[in-house]
């Protein structure tokens, strides 16, 4: 859940500065205001040819976190298995991203309210109730990766049984604490591993990726007028699956 502003026009323009190419840069912040900045385009990226800038947003945030430990650790395998824990911001771009690496996706959730979504919406091939005992084993020793979007405190052993033998897991969210027994990563040489974000060339790659596969994330655009409103909501989490503020047509 997150709300982002976004650029508005780039001018190209060389500087001086350890000659190097920049780009002035007029843009929103995520502090409602307009302001000017000259960029060293070693830390600029070109948004796809008609792609909404609405959409390319959140793609800088939740997109960029799945998309780097997926492609790090090979979660691009056509035919493989992925597990996602949770379907939130991270979680619906994780789905997006397996299904267009040609993964099978299984998404686990507490919430059954979210499941046609999953299926329906999203494309999954599988829904599973996380606390539903009978649910968890039916997949046992099924998946080949698990992406862990989840930030609310949970168990991570009984997802350590559903990963085959060299099995990867990878935290991307922020529970307080991890509960695993050593035999649930022994037995089957399995791996557990973090990631927060990635790089200038892995948010280009991703970008160019999501233009050509047609991978936009869910968003609610709002007026500036409703942030107050859209904070109270994401509390309630209340939102599929980011609010981006139209900062430019708000100021009219």
């Amino acid at each position: 859940m997150f709300i982002s502003g976004y650029i508005t026009r780039v001018f190209p323009s060389f500087r001086q500065m350890h000659n190097s190419f920049h780009y002035l840069i007029e843009a929103t912040s995520v502090m409602y205001s307009l302001f000017l900045a000259f960029v060293n385009c070693r830390y600029c990226h070109k948004i796809p040819e008609n792609f909404p800038m609405e959409l390319a947003a959140p793609l800088l945030c939740a997109g960029i976190t799945v998309y780097t430990p997926m492609k790090r650790h090979k979660m691009n395998q056509p035919g493989k298995s992925l597990g996602v824990i949770g379907l939130g911001g991270l979680g619906h771009m994780a789905v997006k991203f397996g299904k267009a690496f040609g993964l099978n996706v299984t998404v686990f959730s507490t919430s059954v309210s979210k499941k046609e979504e999953a299926l329906t919406l999203l494309g999954a091939d599988r829904f599973v109730i996380s606390s539903d005992e009978q649910q968890m084993k039916a997949v046992a020793n099924s998946l080949d990766f698990i992406i862990d979007t989840a930030s609310g405190d949970h168990p991570l052993e009984p997802y350590m049984w559903l990963l085959k033998t060299s099995g990867i897991l990878v935290l991307v969210g922020f529970p307080s604490k991890l509960e695993f027994s050593p035999a649930s990563i022994i037995l089957g040489a399995k791996t557990v591993a973090g990631s927060l974000t990635g790089g200038t060339k892995d948010i280009q790659e991703m970008l160019d990726f999501c233009a050509a596969k047609s991978i936009f994330p869910k968003v609610e655009v709002i007026p500036i007028q409703y942030a107050n409103d859209a904070l109270e909501r994401l509390i309630k989490r209340d939102v599929k699956y980011r609010f981006v503020i139209d900062i430019e047509n708000s100021l009219k």
